[in-house]
């Protein structure tokens, strides 16, 4: 398994990491992003993922669900931001230096998730990935496509077209319209 890691933006800097990878997924492999939440590393795949951002001035918007932090202006552009944390009934933890809005495209829109922190990008093969077991697929958790076996620990690999179904959709959109 080979890996790439990820740098840390500066401060005014996003990463765009289509052009910083340069690694291209293929039929029997995958490529992701990781990144933690609380103790737990999850990944994303990296063609969902338009850029990684330093957390800044988030506006928060009265009357949306509780996981809607709020709106953030990314270069002109009004992007909803959830926190990843409160969308999963995680405990509540602290922003800190290492946080990051990992900004997502789902379906045609453009959605920031905040994370405790971004790890790496990694290739898996088809074969690392087990199914997600049928008894937490059938709490509620379709989001979960699979885990993925690495050295040390399993990755929670999520699908983020399922993890923002119609209803997350529409209220992102309500909270936009209102900006």
């Amino acid at each position: 398994m080979s890996t790439a890691t990820l740098e840390t933006p500066t401060q005014d800097q996003a990463v765009s990491l289509s052009a910083q990878t340069g690694i291209a997924a293929t039929a029997d492999s995958l490529q992701l992003i990781s990144f933690m939440l609380g103790e737990e590393t999850y990944g994303i795949e990296i063609t969902n993922i338009r850029e990684i951002i330093r957390i800044g001035q988030i506006t928060q918007i009265p009357e949306t669900p509780h996981y809607i932090k709020g709106l953030i202006n990314l270069r002109s552009m009004v992007i909803p931001v959830i926190d990843l944390r409160t969308r999963f009934s995680l405990p509540e933890g602290d922003l800190t230096e290492d946080s990051r809005i990992m900004v997502l495209n789902v379906g045609d829109r453009t959605i920031g998730i905040v994370v405790d922190s971004v790890s790496e990008v990694l290739r898996v093969s088809q074969d690392q990935i087990s199914p997600a077991p049928p008894t937490v697929s059938s709490l509620g958790n379709q989001y979960m496509t699979g885990l993925v076996r690495l050295e040390e620990q399993l990755l929670i690999l999520l699908d983020v077209d399922q993890l923002f179904g119609d209803e997350e959709t529409a209220a992102l959109d309500n909270a936009v319209a209102d900006a």
